[in-house]
């Protein structure tokens, strides 16, 4: 790595090994800002989309995650790793950390097959043009339709032909993550949701992990951008709203306390960014990183124009003083109810925003 990225190790120490000779950047490159089914009413620039993803990587943040139901966004990131290559050599695109996901429709959950996992992630392979898929995580829509732990089955097959390193999840509870270490498979990775907002995982999820070493790759830690120097003091805006996540996470931002108390949060993160010549974006993250079992946090960047904080969230020490000052105003919040991704699955008004119909797109 160091050869390929100069001074890569003094500028960018934080990294986190998931592996054997594998390791990702502690802040990840989000791809959900990219495909065509986030933006409302606005056409995606894929040659900007490149670009941008390009800059990350010469950033340092060389792990970037995306996934098969994000329209558009594998084939986005094939171009990148070909125009990576084309600059800087094969090595360099190998340099690159690749985390898609495997997301079968709600109405396909009752019928999959082997052969309809292996058809999607070949899909993805061509897509990217790679051999094999640096991590796959899985998502399943609705507990109550069986088949999750057979094609978990399945991907565990296509992970031990060689087609994909590691074996993730997205979003599943603790007591579905139990089904499938007791068929015999623990994911290496779970994604979720985990914010200074949204504490769910801190509601059994991380003690599992623990016990059974899976890391937790996080998003939402800036709330789509209302955790910004933007928000603060600002008054509370209604919807509609310009994309997906602004919609999603005024949601969250509602069932933490509302507007009020988000903006006591905001105004002690605001402190503490001065405090380190930072912003209030990189501190929330930052914040995430110091929690037990993160491995790292996914920004959703649609631009560079946060590319600079987004690396600077790497190196940031938060102290003490500044963790207390953080628990203080939690302390006052409300703590979302439930477990991982529980309130997306069973209300109304957070589940209508999920699109549950894009892979066969």
């Amino acid at each position: 790595m160091s050869n390929l990225f100069p001074n890569f190790n003094n500028m960018f120490p934080k990294r986190f090994s998931l592996a054997e000779d594998y390791s990702i950047s502690r802040v990840i490159k989000g791809g959900w800002q990219m495909s065509a089914g986030h933006t409302i009413g606005t056409q995606i620039d894929s040659q900007k989309a490149v670009e941008d993803a390009l800059a990350f990587i010469r950033g340092g943040i060389t792990t970037l995650d995306f996934g098969d139901i994000y329209l558009g966004v594998e084939e986005l990131i094939g171009e990148t790793l070909k125009r990576l290559q084309n600059e800087r050599g094969k090595q360099t695109s190998d340099a690159v950390q690749l985390h898609t996901k495997y997301v079968p429709d709600l109405s396909s959950l009752r019928h999959i097959t082997y052969a309809d996992v292996e058809k999607i992630i070949y899909r993805s392979l061509q897509r990217l043009d790679v051999e094999y898929l640096d991590l796959v995580q899985f998502h399943w829509w609705d507990y109550s339709v069986p088949g999750y732990v057979e094609t978990m089955q399945h991907l565990a097959r296509l992970q031990k032909d060689g087609y994909i390193r590691l074996l993730g999840v997205t979003n599943f509870d603790a007591q579905r993550m139990q089904e499938f270490v007791d068929a015999g498979i623990v994911p290496k990775t779970i994604q979720l949701q985990y914010s200074v907002l949204d504490r769910r995982p801190e509601n059994g999820m991380v003690e599992f992990c623990k016990q059974h070493g899976i890391d937790l790759l996080c998003y939402g830690t800036v709330a789509g951008g209302f955790i910004s120097e933007r928000y603060l003091d600002a008054p509370e805006p209604q919807p509609p709203f310009e994309n997906r996540s602004l919609t999603k996470y005024k949601l969250v931002i509602d069932e933490f306390g509302g507007w009020v108390t988000f903006q006591e949060l905001l105004h002690v993160l605001n402190v503490i960014a001065k405090k380190y010549a930072s912003d209030i974006g990189s501190i929330a993250s930052a914040y995430i990183l110091t929690r037990p079992q993160v491995a790292a946090v996914i920004v959703g960047a649609r631009d560079t124009s946060h590319l600079d904080e987004n690396v600077r969230t790497m190196q940031l020490k938060l102290d003490e003083e500044d963790l207390l000052a953080i628990h203080k105003v939690l302390s006052s919040s409300n703590r979302l109810r439930g477990d991982v991704y529980n309130l997306e699955r069973n209300d109304a008004k957070h589940s209508n925003i999920m699109q549950k119909h894009n892979n066969a797109k």
